[in-house]
């Protein structure tokens, strides 16, 4: 709700600026500036989703992004699809079917999502994504391959996303060297420091 607000105030600047801009030519402006209103109204939400990955500017503050369900990035079809759908969704009032259609099914798909096969995400934080924990550098007892190195930075950076016994799990499926004050979790934390030189 916030990123269509964000929009509809981005897009109400715009038509008070050609309002001003046409303001001198009559009636052959009026009919311009009706045009203009109607492809942007329409297109200004196609336009962002499909040349700035999925978000309009609203979208783009709030975090959120769309995408086709599958996890691939949404196309002109698709897009021009749920956005023309929105009419529907907001009969017949303020998005009133919009939202129960989103209540009924569990991603939270309005009409036009669930018929163009998108859907509204959380956009990924990718500085928090490359954020290792805080820990005590260690050593690898041997030189690491760049695969490996890789996978203990990523292991590093999932870390608290999952409970403490499925990480030492996972971490002594390694096979490195464990210090008998260490737990394997903690291990590859420092391992993980030590490569990223943090």
């Amino acid at each position: 709700m916030l990123a269509w607000i964000i929009d509809t105030f981005i897009r109400f600047g715009m038509y008070l600026a050609l309002s001003i801009a046409l303001a001198w030519s009559g009636e052959f402006g009026i009919g311009i500036y009706l045009i203009l209103i109607f492809l942007i109204e329409w297109f200004y939400p196609v336009f962002f989703e499909v040349i700035s990955d999925g978000m309009t500017p609203g979208k783009r503050a709030m975090g959120i992004r769309v995408m086709h369900s599958n996890g691939t990035p949404i196309g002109w079809p698709a897009s021009i699809t749920r956005n023309l759908l929105r009419f529907i969704d907001f009969l017949p009032l303020f998005y009133v079917f919009g939202f129960i259609t989103m209540m009924l099914n569990r991603n939270f798909q309005r009409l036009g999502d669930l018929v163009a096969g998108t859907i509204v995400v959380y956009r990924e934080d990718r500085r928090a994504r490359h954020r290792v924990p805080e820990s005590t550098e260690i050593a690898p007892a041997y030189a690491l391959k760049p695969d490996e190195a890789q996978a203990i930075v990523n292991f590093a950076e999932r870390a608290g996303q999952i409970s403490t016994e499925r990480a030492d799990e996972l971490a002594s499926t390694t096979g490195l060297l464990i210090p008998d004050n260490k737990s394997p979790a903690q291990t590859l934390l420092g391992i993980a420091r030590w490569i990223t030189g943090k």
